[in-house]
């Protein structure tokens, strides 16, 4: 093999799903805290001061985050639906998509509430900057320097 191991294609599948489920584990806690948090925000008193453009963006910060919620832990139940029925690939590939679209909406859904906080305390000026420089942290940190990586040209 060129990787060096030595592995069945199953046992590669297996090793696979083994890491990814690994990986979910780590950032569903985080994505189903932040839904927590955002589904208890317009129950409180500040929310009704919010403007009409950032409830917009509180509606799409929570949509956001339900989906990669949905997304990060569909893997768990293609998982169990095709228990057994010897669909691993087909399971490992899925759950890989699903995967990568949970973190872009957890960045899209971190991202918005990095601008809803930063408007509620400092207004709309630093929130701007502040979304702006999350996006630009979450692009270089979780797609540039990851794609960088795959391409060899960063160590």
């Amino acid at each position: 093999m060129a990787d060096g191991r030595h592995e069945t294609g199953i046992e590669r599948l297996d090793r696979n799903w083994s890491s990814l489920i690994q990986e979910l584990r780590v950032v569903e806690t985080g994505v189903q805290l932040l839904t927590g948090f955002l589904l208890t925000l317009p129950f409180q008193n500040r929310f009704q001061v919010l403007s009409g453009a950032m409830r917009v963006l509180y509606l799409a910060v929570v949509t956001a985050s339900i989906a990669a919620t949905v997304c990060l832990i569909a893997p768990v139940a293609a998982h169990r639906i095709l228990f057994r029925r010897h669909r691993i690939e087909n399971v490992v590939t899925a759950a890989h998509r699903y995967a990568i679209a949970g973190l872009g909406l957890l960045g899209l859904a971190l991202i918005g509430t990095a601008v809803l906080i930063f408007d509620t305390v400092a207004g709309p000026i630093p929130a701007a900057i502040a979304g702006t420089a999350f996006a630009g942290l979450f692009a270089a940190v979780w797609v540039l320097h990851p794609w960088h990586q795959r391409r060899g040209r960063i160590a």
